[in-house]
């Protein structure tokens, strides 16, 4: 396990190094006021094995934004609202809810309400078929 970004724990890592996990450790999301007046920011909060856990605070959006990712994503909602597309069906998204978009399904996400803060956990890219 990696922990990547502002945490605490008895050795002290330099905030934003990615250090091998060999005793808990904690940190602190950022929140709705952290987010930018427009887009988004957006960072890895840990890794475990391939797997990345990252946070994503929304600002307004300039407009849709289109992805077509090669990993596995499933995306949370923690506070504020969304409005995501995927394959023409819009998805109202608030606090507490989720989707799960697998591998290379295109998606846009067409507006946040700002200060929405988002997490999400991202699987490896998929390897050719055995």
């Amino acid at each position: 396990m990696h922990i990547l970004g502002t945490f605490h724990s008895l050795s002290r890592p330099v905030p934003g190094t990615l250090v091998a996990v060999t005793d808990a450790h904690r940190g602190r999301l950022l929140g709705p006021s952290d987010a930018p007046a427009r887009g988004e920011r957006a960072g890895p909060v840990a890794r475990i094995g391939n797997v990345v856990i990252e946070q994503v605070v929304s600002g307004l959006l300039a407009a849709p934004v289109a992805y077509d990712q090669d990993h596995d994503e499933w995306a949370l909602v923690r506070s504020g609202a969304a409005i995501l597309e995927v394959r023409g069906e819009r998805m109202h998204l608030t606090a507490c809810e989720w989707v799960l978009l697998p591998a290379r399904t295109p998606h846009r996400l067409v507006e946040t309400r700002p200060g929405t803060t988002w997490l999400t956990v991202r699987s490896p890219p998929e390897g050719p078929p055995q």
